[in-house]
């Protein structure tokens, strides 16, 4: 069942408004690509505070401005529906470890220390119920694992 501002999951409650609408507007987007609400809902909570996190001021004011979201709204697909369920994989490239989901073409974030690296992957990964393909700073295979 599609949300808005209003009528929205209980896990949502505590989070901040402007975070809140992003989080229902990703969730509706999922939900009308076929997604059920028990993934929906982790992952747009968890993709609404990273977008928060990493969001200029000028951008969450540019949104804070757009109409809130409601249970009717039409969605575009911005994002690549095929890497949704990849695996997310950590690697070393350019001085820094990066954070990618398998076949998208640029990664999610990049660490200075590799456990950081890990631990974000982990939490995407989770969320997407994917693996984590993790590589040695040489571009071997370390390892392959599925979130705790």
């Amino acid at each position: 069942m599609p949300w808005d501002m209003n009528d929205y999951p209980a896990s949502m409650k505590n989070m901040d408004s402007l975070v809140r609408k992003k989080a229902i507007d990703i969730a509706n987007a999922l939900l009308e690509d076929g997604y059920d609400e028990d993934r929906a809902i982790p992952i747009a909570q968890s993709q609404a505070k990273e977008w928060h996190q990493d969001a200029s001021d000028e951008e969450k004011r540019a949104f804070e401005k757009e109409a809130v979201p409601t249970k009717h709204d039409e969605h575009e697909s911005s994002s690549n529906e095929d890497l949704i369920d990849n695996d997310v994989e950590v690697f070393f490239e350019e001085d820094v470890w990066k954070v990618q989901t398998k076949g998208a073409e640029r990664p999610a974030q990049t660490f200075d220390k590799k456990t950081d690296a890990v631990k974000r992957a982990k939490e995407m990964a989770a969320n997407k119920e994917s693996k984590v393909i993790i590589y040695k700073k040489d571009g071997s295979k370390q390892k392959e694992q599925t979130p705790d």
